[in-house]
């Protein structure tokens, strides 16, 4: 379930099936990306107040250079620039990761027996590469996860009721699940997708339960007072943001 909180009293949200990690996405109020000239003050302010929040230098508070590409890597305090990369793995406390979004889906992963941490960017284009289960076996492969141990929480995104695709969009999201039906629907010959339910399922088909997936309610173009859209708001340069830190683990 996804609930609000406040820093410097201003809203993000998280979901509650992680607690064991510190994340959230952030709103209008405490947006951190945009080109917009008049909004640069208001940047600087929430950078700053997330980074306090985070108890992390800025130039720890990693973002990579997002190109809906499928392509992942691992998060290093040696590097501070990660071209061409949609999803970010996080393995260590010094770190603290972001990625932004202006409809396309955000995934939070998180391996609760290996305390391994990833935030992916699944538009049309990462969801139809499978970006989030493609993560997921870059987890596996460094750090041993498994299906069972996977906490996957979904953020805000456009929803079906906003987002209508083309044919070929469709056939290639089709294609990445056995059955495509509960996660479309026709009006007026035009194709409405859900990206949400989409990357939920790519989920469940690589053995995650579905209890241990989280999908957030809010779609970004109905909720635009609240998110940015990029279709609602035709190309804006502005974007929410999702936002990961690990916490190291009591020993028990």
């Amino acid at each position: 379930m996804f609930h609000v909180k406040f820093i410097n009293k201003k809203s993000v949200i998280y979901s509650d099936l992680i607690p064991e990690v510190e994340h959230f996405f952030t709103t209008r109020e405490t947006v951190i990306r945009s080109q917009e000239e008049s909004m640069q003050e208001a940047i600087k302010e929430n950078l700053e107040d997330i980074c306090s929040y985070l108890s992390i230098d800025k130039m720890k508070f990693i973002s990579p250079n997002q190109t809906h590409s499928d392509n992942v890597r691992i998060a290093n305090n040696a590097l501070d620039s990660y071209p061409n990369t949609d999803a970010l793995i996080l393995d260590n406390y010094d770190q603290a990761v972001y990625l932004n979004f202006a409809d396309c889906t955000p995934l939070i992963l998180y391996d609760k027996k290996h305390n391994v941490g990833a935030i992916a960017h699944a538009g049309w284009r990462g969801t139809a590469a499978q970006i989030g289960p493609k993560t997921f076996e870059l987890m596996q492969e460094k750090y041993l996860s498994q299906p069972e141990d996977l906490l996957v929480v979904i953020g805000p995104t456009i929803a079906i009721c906003c987002y209508s695709v083309g044919e070929d969009v469709f056939n290639k999201l089709n294609s990445t699940i056995n059955d495509i039906t509960p996660y479309y629907t026709t009006v007026y010959d035009k194709i409405y997708v859900d990206l949400k339910g989409i990357n939920k399922q790519q989920f469940i088909d690589l053995g995650v339960k579905r209890n241990n997936i989280d999908v957030c309610p809010y779609c970004t173009s109905c909720n635009n007072d609240m998110f940015f859209s990029y279709r609602k708001e035709q190309g804006t340069t502005s974007r929410h943001s999702a936002i990961l830190k690990l916490k190291k683990k009591t020993i028990e």
